[in-house]
């Protein structure tokens, strides 16, 4: 097989928990060399922090960031492990951290430092709201950044508690938004060859998914309140009830809402005022809706589905997680599979969700045992002479 497009670059991942990790599994599922540097003994903090196991030490969501990744653990306040990491570092390509402000130079493991070892270094910072600001210090948590950002307060139902989205679009963001901060710096550097320093965050994640808040907040000068499964910019465009329970429709445009009313059997509603383009259908949403519904009480949502789709206008029933992974879409999509372990035996995982027709990925190691690859990557090291022989025994 083809060489995948980030082979022969080398990652040093030095985070936990979400965000950075993501970020690194992503660039690993590219073909990426990803080495993993832990704290002795207990390693990333997400090997043990749900409350449900498989069958080994290390949690599932551990296992679910941390594939094409090999392990090492360095006590990075120890100068003899700090030596390793400088050597590693002479190697690397990539350098991602998530620790809080100011952490990473105290270790002496900052930009300033590494970059100095090797100018072509790309090294990414991620944390909660930035490297400076007057939030910088505060604690960074994927909540935090949702309530902070804008996000929980236009989330969930009128009237209702505030609801949390529940995918960590701050944390998952984050680690999206680094992955494309770096990768252009890969870019960058083949003309410049010069490394660069990237500062992402928790917040500004949440914040730059959120384009239709701040379009409809600074559109109508007032801040976005929840609307439910509802879009800001398109109705009919939510869920509705048929006789047997909900699904969701999107007549997004005037094409398709002509062709959704006379699938409706509701015609008339062309003539009405508060209907007449999308909109007024937007600033009049909940009267239309309370419209509809009677009609869709007459059939099931799966003669309604079947009926919309018929038409060409885009209706879905509302999958849950098990009915979703296991349709027949995500199968001929692979986006189950089935990892190889050696404590596990096998665990599902989720696959990959961009495709590379050229080279295709693929799962090359599973998520690491804690401090696994230790005498593999010294000996590495040694063999390039950044490393004295013979090597530190295993912690």
């Amino acid at each position: 097989m083809p060489n995948l497009p980030l082979a022969g670059l080398r990652v040093l991942d030095i985070s936990q928990v979400m965000a950075g990790p993501f970020c690194c599994m992503l660039l690993g599922d590219m073909g990426a060399d990803v080495i993993k540097i832990e704290p002795p003994r207990v390693g990333d903090s997400t090997r043990h922090s749900m409350g449900f196991r498989l069958k080994g030490e290390d949690s599932p969501g551990f296992l679910a960031l941390n594939r094409n990744k090999r392990s090492i653990t360095l006590d990075l306040k120890d100068e003899a492990d700090r030596d390793v990491l400088y050597a590693l570092v002479k190697t690397a390509d990539i350098v991602v951290e998530n620790a809080r402000p100011g952490v990473s130079k105290r270790l002496g493991i900052d930009y300033d430092t590494l970059s100095a070892i090797n100018p072509r270094l790309i090294y990414a910072s991620i944390s909660g709201f930035g490297q400076t600001g007057p939030w910088a210090q505060r604690p960074g948590f994927d909540l935090i950044a949702q309530a902070m950002s804008g996000v929980l307060s236009s989330n969930g139902f009128p009237g209702m508690e505030p609801a949390k989205n529940s995918i960590a679009v701050a944390d998952l963001g984050a680690g999206l938004f680094a992955t494309y901060g770096i990768l252009s710096a890969v870019i960058g550097r083949q003309a410049s060859g010069q490394g660069q320093y990237i500062d992402a965050s928790l917040l500004e994640a949440a914040m730059g998914l959120s384009i239709w808040e701040t379009t409809e907040l600074w559109g109508t000068g007032k801040a976005p309140t929840p609307i439910g499964s509802a879009n800001r910019m398109s109705a009919p465009y939510q869920a509705v009830k048929a006789s047997d329970g909900w699904f969701v429709i999107g007549a997004a445009n005037q094409g398709l809402w002509l062709t959704f009313i006379d699938v409706l059997g509701r015609r008339e509603l062309q003539d009405d005022p508060r209907y007449a383009n999308n909109a007024s259908r937007v600033v009049n949403r909940q009267a239309l809706i309370d419209d509809l519904a009677p009609t869709f009480l007459t059939r099931t949502k799966e003669e309604w589905i079947e009926a919309l789709l018929a038409a060409g206008v885009p209706a879905a029933p509302i999958l849950d997680y098990g009915e979703a992974v296991e349709s027949e879409q995500a199968v001929a999509r692979d986006m189950v599979q089935m990892i190889p372990h050696p404590v596990e035996g096998e665990f599902k995982a989720l696959g990959f969700p961009v495709k590379m027709r050229g080279t295709p990925q693929e799962v090359r190691l599973p998520p690491p045992l804690i401090n696994e690859h230790a005498d593999e990557i010294r000996r590495e090291l040694e063999e390039r002479g950044l490393l004295a022989a013979p090597a530190e025994a295993v912690r």
